[in-house]
Order: C-alpha cells, then structure tokens, then sequence
C-alpha cells in the first residue's frame, strides 16, 4: 500500500510531503528509535510500520523498549490500526520541546526524505536555541510541599494504572520522590508546576486559574437563568472525572429505537467520548501561566461549549484541526502524564476523533474558535431538528444503571476482558453479553476500554473509571 493511501486513511491531512511521515514495511526497533529520534528534532511527523509481532509481545512493550532508548524523555503515541486486514503500528511524534534528543547517545533530524546523524553545528544551533528560550510554566518550581500538599492517594491510583498498562518504567513503589521524577513531576526532590497541577490536593491556592467552572444554563444565551453551576478544583485527573459527570448529568438525551426492537435506548444529546477528547485537550493543551486564565464548560439547550485560556500555538489553525495535524504540546510533561494514564491517545488526530462522533450521531460539524487574548473554545450543536429529543425530563441525577449493568460493575475488578467478565457472571452469548452489559456501561462512561483506539484488539481489556467507582460505592 502507499503511503499516500495510508495518510487517507488514518485521517492524517496534509503532512508536509515525506519531511513528516515515514513508512516501513517492517517494525525494527533500531530503526524505528532513530526515526522517533528524528522527529523529536525536527518538527514531529508520523512513523507508520508493518507489524506482525504484535500477539507475542504487545504494542505496550514495543513502546517501552523503544522510548528506553531515547532521551530526555518525550511523549510519544503507539497505536495500531487495522489496513486491508493487516496489523500497522502508527507513531506519532510531536515537536520536541527539549531538543536535542537523542536515541542511544547519537543524535538523528530528518532532512527531506531522509533521517541521518546530526553534524556538530546542527548540535551547537540546538542547544543555542533551547538556551535562549524561556523555561515553561510546568517546569518551574512550586511552592508545594510534596510532604504537605501532594495528594498521595490519587498519585498511587495513578501509578497502579500507569503499571497495569506496562507502557512506562517506575522506579520504586513507595518513593514519591522518585516517582514524581520519572513522572516529570518534580526534579531534585521539589514539585515543579506539572507536578503541581497533576497530584496535588490545594493547588487553587497557589494557582487559581487551574479552577474548572461548568455551568447548565435553561436557554441559548448567558444571561439565561443558571440552573447547575460548580466550580472544580484538585489533581487534574481528578476534575477530568468531575466535570464529566457533571455534564453527563446535565446534557438531555434523546430516544432512540433499535431496527427490528420495541426497546427504547436514551441516547445522549452530545457523544460522550468527544466530550471526554474534548476536555482532556483543554486540560492538556491550555495555557496555565496566566493568572486569569482557566476553564469553563457552558451547556445551553441547544449547543455545548468548552473554553480555555491561551490560543491556538503556532501553525494549528481551526481548518488543519479538521483534517489532522502534527501535534504541538504546550504542556507535554502533563500531557505525558494523561497519555501513559490512557486519557490520552490521538494527539493531532482528536479533533478528527470529535467530528467523526458527531457525524455518526447525525449532530452538525463541531467548531473550534482561537481568539487572541481571550482562548479557545469547541463548541458541540444539537441536531437541528430533534423532534425525539426529551428535554423536559430534565437530567437531575446520574442516568440508572440497569439490572444487568449493576451486575457487570460490581463484578469487574481491576483490568478485565470480555471473555473473563463473561465467566464470571456466567453468561455465554458475547453478542448478548456486549448489547446488554458492555456497550451501556460504555457510552455512559462507567467503563473504558484499555485500548480505546482499537475497540476490536486482541488485547482489549475492560476497568472502572473513577464515574463508575463512584456508583458502585454508592
């Protein structure tokens, strides 16, 4: 297949000719890190590789093996994809924000169609040029104490999911120090900004444009009488999970009948997985440095926006958020962080993510606005005719969990797979099994997947997320 075909299909857009995008028909590991290596130093790009070893060692080792040879550390994307019925691993590569990087202590760009070894020039002018830019937000030191002020309880569930996935190595079980290193967390034992915003349990405090504030309004404009406002505050994570369950609480949802059943299905108004891509991208992508900054999910009866301070970086615009694009990373130790967490997958590619949702629902195109001086926001529209649509039943609680997805909940410990939910509730339809019990507790977020980008993976395996812990608990 060419690669032409390729970016077609994996909704990659315009990439630049072949400066971005690498094709092999073969996974090698030596290869693979230089070219990884390569992109890191020069402007990001996407290496698509044959692979037919997947079953015996995992996308998760692939990447550890790999991402231990390059350094500093990067964030850096694995995900398969299925082409013509053949397994292709797809590796996306953003821009390096700690240039030079290096892949087992030699250093590699890419040139045209080419990645090669850099000369000592192209060294020096890397170095020159990260000397001479300003250090981020997220690696300056806070003034939080990781005795004081870290939230050890969160950072241990997030480092039991980190482990459970096998994507990243950490060193010790018990050291937070250590592990909020090689988290980026915190650099010669003190919490950097990142660290911060991820684990600590006060940082409104010190920060207070780190606050979430969502509101539902009962019309179409904002001066419309509120009827839910909260403001969110705590690990970053953490109001991911909050601010999520608040919107499922208060988005309507429409009636949906199934070909060939009598059974009704209430639907959600909005995709709830672009709901959830879109606020991790606010929460990962904006800009935390100003103190007036922030942001706020808006729900009107006929749309939903979410806003956050700081403009699009430079080179994404609203139309190559359409098509794909490379990603740029303002914040890529917290947005590490979400990836190795599994809340973050499609770094260029989630705006595609979002409007495909949508289409598939039958909702217009999402939109994106950058305003200079005032933020971003994507702003979800309800279909334009929604005579099924049940707004008087007006959300107020969490939506009820059947009989059979009770069950399921209740059950499901820890990472789990289809076939051994199955067995332990003692069902033995699978078509059942996903109609009744999985794809329920799926769209209403009580459940994610552990390769939600290959929903028919081999590996597939199922958890809780924090929404469906908490209505287990209760």
């Amino acid at each position: 297949m060419k690669s032409e075909q390729l970016k077609g299909l994996l909704s990659l857009g315009e990439l630049g000719e072949s400066q971005s995008f690498e094709f092999k028909a073969r996974y090698s590991p030596e290869s693979a890190g230089k070219q990884v290596c390569a992109f890191l130093n020069s402007g990001g790009g996407y290496l698509v590789c044959g692979v037919d070893v997947l079953g015996r060692i995992g996308t998760a080792d692939i990447e550890r093996n790999l991402m231990q040879g390059i350094s500093p550390q990067a964030f850096v994307s694995f995900e398969t994809q299925k082409v013509e019925g053949k397994s292709v691993l797809v590796i996306e590569v953003p821009s390096g924000k700690d240039v030079p990087y290096s892949f087992k202590n030699d250093i590699y760009v890419r040139r045209g169609e080419t990645t090669e070894k850099a000369d000592i020039a192209t060294i020096r002018d890397m170095v020159f040029r990260r000397q001479a830019e300003p250090e981020r937000w997220e690696r300056r030191f806070s003034d939080a104490l990781i005795g004081e002020d870290l939230d050890e309880v969160h950072l241990r569930s997030v480092v039991a999911a980190i482990r459970e996935s096998g994507r990243y190595p950490l060193r010790g079980d018990r050291n937070d120090s250590l592990i909020l290193e090689d988290l980026s967390g915190a650099k010669y034992g003190k919490l950097t900004n990142a660290g911060d915003v991820l684990f600590c349990k006060n940082t409104a405090r010190r920060y207070p444009q780190v606050q979430l504030k969502a509101v539902r309004f009962t019309g179409d404009k904002t001066d419309a009488l509120i009827q839910d406002l909260q403001h969110f505050y705590g690990p970053a994570m953490q109001v991911l999970e909050d601010v999520y369950a608040f919107i499922v609480r208060n988005i309507p949802v429409r009636a949906h009948f199934s070909t060939g059943s009598l059974a009704r299905k209430d639907v959600p108004l909005y995709p709830l997985q672009a709901i959830r891509e879109g606020l991790v991208n606010a929460l990962v992508h904006r800009d935390y440095a100003g103190f007036s900054g922030g942001i706020s999910v808006h729900i009107y009866p006929r749309r939903m926006e979410i806003w956050n301070s700081g403009e699009f970086p430079a080179g994404i615009t609203a139309e190559n958020l359409k098509t794909g694009h490379i990603s740029i990373l303002r914040n890529p130790d917290i947005a590490h962080v979400f990836y190795l967490r599994g809340l973050m997958e499609k770094m260029g590619r989630g705006s595609r993510l979002i409007q495909k949702l949508c289409a598939e629902q039958g909702l217009p195109s999402p939109e994106w606005r950058s305003e200079a001086g005032i933020g971003v926001t994507l702003t979800l529209y309800a279909p334009e005719a929604t005579p099924e649509a049940t707004p008087e039943a007006t959300p107020e609680a969490t939506p009820e969990a059947t009989p059979e997805v009770k069950k399921l909940l209740q059950q499901l410990k820890g990472d789990m797979s289809r076939r051994e939910m199955q067995s332990v509730l003692g069902l033995k339809d699978p078509d059942h099994f996903r109609d009744a019990y999985i794809n329920p507790a799926l769209q209403f977020g009580w459940i994610e997947m552990t390769e939600p980008q290959s929903p028919r993976s081999p590996v597939q395996r199922y958890r809780l997320t924090l929404l469906g812990k908490n209505l287990v608990s209760k």
